[in-house]
């Protein structure tokens, strides 16, 4: 009789976790078809939104880039409320863990960020980068408007066909941005020997820093810029 009820306990647990899943895939599928939300610009700044595996790496790519002036970790893609990194852990939220990049259109392009976005990454890499696997790490370039979304589509054409390989990434409209704990927050500046962040986020770093030279803050470029607004 105990080995049925927890059989039964067992089956129901499977159950419960399958139809999650399938509800979550078909609130992704919907979220494809909605419009996109479009962010209004700050003081000449602007936002764009990526998911890229664990945000702390993702982060630490783009605080390197010229023209960025912060980025936020937090949760994009799903339909749950107030996800919190423990119930998207789960892979049950629809949501993947994503960046907020906050950035002066006058110095980098949406089009740059997707530069770096595809050369900080395993582009062909499904649900995860490098050890981190599941729906909540999957690649996702949102899109706030038809000129976003044509330019995502067109850089994904174009580095499937440089690199020969199916790009991962999903092209979705933004619907919103949740941040994420205070604990995750500059996660790579606060945490710089952290084995996790010496031996996989600051790789990813390196990578986009040799494939991207003149986008990286202190680059060549960013000196001529700065000359060129009279800054030196």
């Amino acid at each position: 009789m105990e080995k049925l009820k927890i059989s039964l306990l067992l089956y129901a647990l499977v159950f419960t976790s399958c139809k999650n899943e399938a509800q979550n895939k078909t609130e992704q599928a919907a979220l494809k078809n909605v419009q996109p939300v479009e962010v209004p610009m700050e003081n000449g700044l602007a936002k764009a939104y990526f998911a890229s595996g664990c945000f702390w790496c993702a982060e630490a790519v783009y605080e390197s880039v010229i023209g960025v002036k912060e980025v936020v970790s937090g949760y994009s893609g799903g339909t749950t409320k107030n996800p919190t990194y423990e119930s998207s852990s789960t892979g049950n939220t629809g949501h993947a863990e994503s960046i907020e990049v906050i950035y002066d259109p006058e110095k980098v392009s949406f089009s740059e960020l997707l530069d770096v976005y595809f050369n900080s990454q395993d582009p062909a890499q499904v649900n995860g980068q490098g050890p981190d696997y599941g729906s909540q790490y999957r690649s996702i370039i949102f899109y706030q408007n038809d000129e976003q979304k044509q330019i995502a589509q067109s850089k994904k054409a174009e580095y499937a066909k440089k690199l020969n390989v199916k790009i991962a990434a999903e092209i979705v409209p933004f619907q919103k941005f949740w941040k994420a704990e205070a604990y995750h927050q500059d996660f790579e500046k606060r945490n710089p020997n952290n084995s996790y962040i010496r031996n996989v986020s600051r790789k990813r770093v390196e990578q986009f820093k040799r494939s991207c030279p003149l986008l990286v803050k202190g680059s060549t470029q960013e000196v001529i810029d700065q000359i060129n607004q009279g800054k030196h």
